[in-house]
Formats: structure tokens, sequence, C-alpha cells
């Protein structure tokens, strides 16, 4: 569920969908996180970390396939 104006069953299914394709398990969570911590999120983007900086290259992958494949399904 959400609050967001716009939100509909189906866009949350896509977007859910190129995650599943996108992000591990582990990677999704990571990621959710970053909704209730909007700072762990820069703290990760800014890092200089390998690990930091592989997720963040797979994370921006998987808004921009959501971005251009779910824009119609909303």
């Amino acid at each position: 569920g959400s609050d967001r104006p716009g939100a509909s069953r189906a866009l949350c299914a896509c977007i859910q969908s190129v995650a599943d394709q996108t992000l591990t398990r582990r990677e999704q969570k990571r990621a959710a996180d970053f909704f209730r911590n909007p700072d762990r999120a820069q703290e990760v983007r800014m890092s200089k970390k390998d690990d930091h900086n592989d997720f963040w290259k797979r994370y921006r992958n998987f808004g921009d396939t959501a971005a251009a494949y779910c824009s119609v399904a909303g």
C-alpha cells in the first residue's frame, strides 16, 4: 500500500517484478531501508567502498529500468 498519488496495484507489481529481476532479496531489503532512513542512502551513494559502489550501480539500474518499464503500468 502507498499513500502516494498515482500508486496502483499494477504499478507496484511492475516495480516489484523489476526488483526481482535486477536485485537480490538482500539488496531489495537494503533498498527498502532507504525509505525509512534516507540518510543511509546518501551514505551508501557517497561511499568509497567497492561493495557500496557496486550495490549503488545495481540500485540505479533497478530505478532506471523500473522507470522505463513501469511507466505504462501505472
